[in-house]
């Protein structure tokens, strides 16, 4: 009995060290991020909210 015990609990480990499949790994391109470049850089956004407020406060 604990021959078989033993049989069962190493064919148990042995089936997990060959898990997965033979297909080749898929390898993605890398991301490549281009930052802007200049003095308006991070700037643009709160000018543009700033004249949204300033449109607003005109208007009433």
């Amino acid at each position: 009995m604990k021959k078989l015990v033993l049989a069962a609990a190493l064919s148990a480990a042995a089936s997990t060290a060959f898990a997965g499949n033979l297909s080749e790994p898929t390898v993605e391109a890398p991301v490549i991020v281009e930052e802007a470049t200049g003095s308006s850089q991070g700037i643009l956004l709160p000018l543009l909210l700033l004249l949204l407020v300033a449109a607003a406060v005109a208007s009433d």
